[in-house]
């Protein structure tokens, strides 16, 4: 409230006509510099010009965008000089293909704008970063090998640079993208079907702008380097949206940069495509529909239970099941079915959303992990009363789940009825079609592959298949890797009497269930990757690479 006493009107007046003099000071400094002025308490600030650099991108570096035109933004600034100014003027003219007008402000000017991101929702999420099918066209047309695609890198200017590391990724459908510094420069790699292959080595001159830029495409603080961050943006391509997740950790030599890229259309994947084979793909199906139950998913990061169980919800999402999803994080949106994201910050954690979600009268329920006894006992409760529990646990084998689940302290007599199935899973690299060669085998693991192939159950096909590998060449097809895409194998261990009743009795020994599965025709996950790799879909190499 203003002092409206003769001695507080003064005051005020006096006060007024300083900041006028500091403004005016400014105003001279920026003409004397050649450079344009503006006093944003007498100018429009939109909320969606504000909106288009993070409020904490902003006040880090003292810059604000205060107006949106067909044709122009309009940013204010302390200092237009710096690198960082030119950095954030140089991505908002990318990203939004408009010229930036840079004005000088004062710090009062600044202040009062920044008052401006109180009226901005803070729903707002920052558009997408467009690549144009044009622009991956021009960088992904001459790569037919990695090699050629560390030239790109080496002749791209810096703005370009990011942009071609994501382009090279796309087509050979990497999963991250590692930006590391090192010792005497930057390394670039690419995951690929699961494996790290070296893609380039950048000049250390560099780390410093690349950083920045891809600091500032995920909204992270440019100058804070001695902490982790976690940002995001996105890629909208003609046919898919991708989602970018960009994790910074601090290192010896600067910082490491993992850019997660994931495929909306990773979200639809189909169950038949899952890589199921008889009789196992029949065995899960009939567990996963029955009224009531849980199937859990095992196996070490990376091995893709988390698909699996989205699989088995597109499978089960109809008009007559209520879906929802307790997710830590939601990685991908799942059309017609309801998910949630974990927050232990907020007290929200597995254990206490699955009791909130059971509230919510779901028919299916999928949980992102089970890792204590709260959480395992709630989810045995649920498969026990009505509902269908999708969820995934850590272990090396579907019989593992058992002992896992015992270990933790849950009632021998919860688990055993309220258990349908154990999914074990590892992800195998396919072959590509187009070069892959037949291959001889040394005789020691001829001997050891017969032997498994003889200890499938009795009529399976496999026994009468020819004995014939096939091994890794490399082409154009498949960016000279030998291996295009990947496929799952499997175990799926199923409830019966005889695994019941040594819950009962508390066996912890994985060796002895899967044992007794065994007896009653379980087919091994290196079984079944021996049955894909007699069927020409993937190397003996990479079975036992990922199986033993």
């Amino acid at each position: 409230m203003e002092d409206s006493s003769p001695s507080g009107i003064l005051t005020n007046k006096l006060a007024a006509m300083a900041e006028q003099k500091v403004e005016e000071g400014v105003a001279k400094k920026a003409q004397e510099q050649n450079l344009s002025y503006v006093d944003l308490r007498q100018s429009i600030i939109t909320p969606e010009a504000v909106s288009m650099l993070a409020e904490e991108t902003a006040r880090a570096h003292k810059v604000i965008v205060f107006l949106k035109s067909e044709t122009v933004i309009a940013l204010g600034t302390l200092d237009p000089t710096t690198e960082d100014i030119k950095k954030i003027v140089s991505d908002l003219e990318e990203k939004n293909k408009l010229k930036v007008a840079v004005y000088v402000v004062s710090e009062a000017s600044l202040a009062h704008a920044f008052s401006a991101y109180t009226k901005v929702l803070k729903t707002y999420t920052p558009a997408g970063v467009v690549i144009a099918k044009a622009d991956l066209e021009k960088y992904t047309v001459s790569l037919a090998n990695l090699k050629q695609l560390k030239k790109s890198l080496d002749t791209a200017n810096l703005t370009e640079k990011v942009i071609v590391m994501i382009a090279g990724a796309l087509p050979l459908n990497a999963s991250d993208i590692h930006v590391e510094a090192e010792q005497d420069g930057i390394a670039v790699r690419y995951r690929i079907d699961g494996v790290l292959h070296h893609v380039a080595e950048l000049p250390e001159a560099t780390w410093k702008q690349l950083i920045a830029r891809l600091k500032l495409l995920s909204h992270l603080k440019i100058n804070v380097s001695d902490r982790p961050q976690d940002g995001r943006f996105t890629i909208d391509l003609v046919d898919d949206a991708i989602d970018v997740r960009v994790s910074t950790i601090p290192t010896a030599y600067g910082e490491s940069v993992v850019i997660r890229l994931l495929r909306s259309s990773s979200a639809g994947v189909e169950f038949e495509s899952l890589g199921l084979f008889e009789p196992a793909k029949t065995q899960l199906l009939s567990q996963v529909k029955r009224p009531n139950g849980m199937v859990i998913t095992t196996g070490p990061t990376g091995s893709g239970k988390t698909t699996t169980l989205y699989a088995l919800l597109n499978l089960l999402n109809t008009e007559d099941n209520k879906i929802i999803t307790l997710e830590d994080p939601i990685e991908y949106k799942l059309k017609g079915i309801n998910q949630s994201q974990v927050d232990h910050g907020k007290g929200y954690s597995f254990a206490d959303g699955l009791r909130s979600i059971l509230r919510q009268d779901p028919d299916i329920v999928m949980v992102g992990e089970i890792r204590d006894l709260e959480t395992a006992e709630v989810a045995l409760n649920a498969a026990l009363t009505g509902h269908i529990v999708l969820s995934t646990i850590h272990t090396n084998s579907a019989a593992g789940a058992i002992p896992r689940f015992l270990a933790m302290g849950v009632k021998s007599f919860l688990l055993g009825p309220a258990l349908n199935a154990c999914v074990g899973q590892r992800l195998v690299r396919r072959l590509c079609e187009k070069c892959k060669k037949e291959i001889t085998l040394d005789e020691a693991t001829s001997k050891k592959v017969k032997a498994l192939v003889e200890a499938l159950p009795d009529g399976h096909e496999a026994k009468n298949k020819p004995f014939k590998f096939f091994g890794p060449v490399g082409c154009s097809e498949c960016f000279s890797l030998g291996y295009k895409g990947r496929i799952g194998i499997y175990e799926v261990l199923a409830m019966s009497q005889t695994i019941e009743k040594m819950i009962q009795d508390n066996i912890m020994s994985e060796y002895q269930i899967q044992e007794a599965a065994s007896h009653e025709g379980l087919i091994t996950m290196i079984q079944d990757g021996i049955i894909k790799a007699l069927n020409g879909i993937t190397s003996l190499d990479e079975v036992f690479q990922v199986a033993e």
